[in-house]
């Protein structure tokens, strides 16, 4: 793909020529070499970078290639719209174009954007759900061949993306997640599931990022990025951004803070095990709020409730949760030694877990074991983990490690358990319902799947933290829309009697790609063929048809056409 302006052939001694083919003179650059031994020499790794200027020999029109290699090179701000592919791909388009629309988002955006900045950013926002990446270099790539929501669809080049980036305020996005969080239903109960992870950062002078408890490179610092998550109406209410330093569990009450600032307060709490502690129990009563939380198997008060409870319900019909394969029953009890109040506990046991967890534990032993055997004679220090496990006969005169044994009584005690997990909640309600709520979070981890994989935020390329709280920014309405994309198509597939592999997101996506409008000898863009069997069924999803489509890709084309002309007048 060659862009629509010119600039200056690069300076890199030896490393630089032109060969002309068809009359046409391309610039290449020698990306690296390859050594040959059978023929004794190196052989360079030629890249095409550029086409020579027909007026000026010192200037070219420049590829993708020459994005790559001299990326950090100031290009040009806008691109001409007349200059755009001759093939424009609008399925995914119109499908992200209705989602933002029943959202109202555009109008929410303009009101702190501006019109112009507004378009930007949900171009950006969508180029990160189709292109699954977050690289402001490659954005006029998208750019290119797909319709935009920029006035006049202007594709605007990396650069302008850079800046655009660094002049986002706070004040604008804490002012649109006010208004997002101000248009929800604050009268209705709802269960909020609230989560954490973390991104790796290379950026020195960010003040966010620091050393943690990395989830990917632990040789690099992070920032802890978090979403409260409206498991009833599923769709992200709100983000946070914090210290890579800072640990899950103290965060906790500041968000807590935060759901109330937003005006909520008939809510409940879905938390996993690493928000788990007293504090913030006491701190969730004091604020009047629910919460579903998992608790550990193996923390003492819980298997000592396991045991306890063990043989009455894991063969009972009436505890039978189908849907899960798990049985389930209830108690109630206090959480801890200084509650004041009775919370309930949901005890679960699985078949199919209890087989997993049991295997692993012995295959855990017999790995310990076998490391044990080997020190057998050696002045060695062993490990707390071991003891746990293990007797451990030494020599008293020297320390000398003469062999192990098992501790028995531990082994079977966590063999016992296997299977077993428990849920405390507030509030009363059956294992069933309590599960089911539980359950319900997994929409909230797949959003960080989804915002690390499929939306190319692993970590952040960017140098400022003005620049890394509007991408934050971005990748959190992405992920909305991502979201709502998600549930949509789920649903669609409830309701249909098949279960066919293209109705996920990403394949959702791969699919709508497909529809494309091709411009002819008259200019005009018009669709290349009718819409497809599938894609008819990922767009029932979305509440689109064929009719729709086509009738969208006619408005689209008036409006290319349009910006076009406008365009060649302006030269």
């Amino acid at each position: 793909m060659y862009l629509d302006f010119e600039v200056k052939i690069p300076e890199v001694p030896g490393k630089i020529g032109r060969f002309t083919k068809g009359g046409t003179t391309y610039v290449r650059y020698v990306a690296g070499r390859t050594y040959h031994p059978e023929k004794k020499y190196n052989i360079p790794n030629h890249k095409t970078i550029g086409k020579q200027s027909l007026t000026d020999q010192t200037m070219m029109i420049p590829n993708e290639n020459y994005l790559k290699y001299f990326g950090d090179v100031e290009l040009p701000e806008l691109k001409a719209g007349v200059n755009r592919s001759s093939c424009i791909r609008i399925g995914a388009f119109l499908v992200i174009r209705k989602i933002l629309e029943e959202y109202e988002l555009p109008a929410i955006l303009k009101k702190y954007l501006g019109i112009k900045d507004c378009g930007l950013f949900l171009d950006l926002a969508a180029y990160s759900i189709v292109a699954e990446n977050n690289a402001a270099q490659y954005y006029p790539d998208y750019a290119y061949n797909h319709p935009l929501f920029t006035a006049g669809m202007h594709i605007y080049s990396d650069s302008k993306v850079s800046d655009f980036f660094a002049s986002v305020t706070d004040d604008q996005r804490i002012g649109f997640l006010n208004e997002w969080n101000s248009n929800r239903d604050h009268r209705e109960k709802i269960y909020i599931s609230y989560d954490s992870t973390n991104k790796n950062c290379q950026a020195g002078n960010i003040e966010m990022v620091e050393f943690g408890h990395a989830k990917d490179d632990k040789n690099l610092p992070v920032f802890n990025y978090s979403i409260a998550y409206d498991t009833y109406n599923r769709e992200p209410l709100f983000y946070e951004q914090y210290p890579g330093s800072i640990v899950d569990i103290s965060q906790l009450q500041f968000m807590l803070e935060k759901a109330s600032g937003y005006g909520y307060r008939h809510v409940g709490f879905i938390l996993d095990r690493g928000y788990f502690s007293k504090e913030n129990i006491q701190y969730m009563d004091k604020c009047g709020y629910d919460f579903v939380i998992m608790v550990k198997g193996m923390n003492s008060f819980v298997s000592d409730l396991i045991l306890e409870n063990k043989g009455k319900f894991e063969n009972s019909r009436e505890c039978n949760i189908r849907q899960y394969k798990t049985y389930g029953m209830t108690v109630k009890k206090q959480l801890y030694a200084s509650d004041t109040r009775e919370r309930y506990f949901h005890l679960f046991y699985s078949d199919h877990k209890a087989a997993a967890e049991r295997e692993q534990i012995d295959a855990r032993m017999e790995r310990m074991m076998r490391y044990l055997n080997s020190l057998k004679g050696q002045k060695v220090t062993i490990g707390e983990g071991y003891k746990e496990y293990f007797h451990l006969e030494t020599y008293e005169e020297d320390g000398t490690f003469l062999f192990a044994r098992e501790r028995a009584d531990v082994i079977e005690r966590e063999r016992d358990l296997g299977g077993y997990f428990a849920i405390v909640t507030s509030e009363k309600m059956t294992a069933k319902e309590a599960l089911e709520l539980y359950k319900s979070r997994d929409a909230s981890e797949k959003l960080f799947k989804g915002d690390k994989s499929y939306l190319g935020n692993k970590s952040l390329r960017v140098q400022s933290d003005e620049a890394a709280s509007a991408k934050i920014f971005v990748e959190f309405v992405a992920l909305i829309v991502r979201c709502r994309m998600y549930t949509m198509l789920k649903d669609e597939v409830f309701r249909m009697e098949k279960h066919p592999n293209y109705m996920t997101v990403p394949a959702a996506i791969r699919e709508l790609e497909k529809i494309e409008m091709v411009r002819g000898l008259d200019g005009r863009y018009r669709m290349d063929h009718a819409v497809t069997a599938t894609q008819k069924d990922i767009l029932r999803a979305f509440h689109l048809d064929a009719a729709a489509v086509k009738k969208q890709a006619d408005e689209l084309s008036e409006m290319l056409n349009k910006y076009d002309r406008q365009t060649l007048e302006e030269r």
